[in-house]
């Protein structure tokens, strides 16, 4: 299993970015909950489903 850490910062307009640190994967949101379900979605298309490294996620 692979592990991907995202390093999540508020920017100054209020917009929520998150980066995954090692992966070309970043995403954005307006909050921090819609930002948790672009997180699983960016991982969910980086990742094919049946890939052996696939990530547990967990947001």
């Amino acid at each position: 299993m692979t592990e991907v850490i995202f390093l999540v910062q508020e920017d100054a307009n209020g917009v929520w970015d998150a980066q995954a640190i090692g992966f070309d994967m970043i995403t954005q949101a307006d909050s921090t909950e819609e930002l948790k379900k672009a997180i699983t979605e960016a991982l969910q298309c980086h990742f094919e489903p049946d890939e052996k490294y696939r990530p547990w996620i967990s947001v």
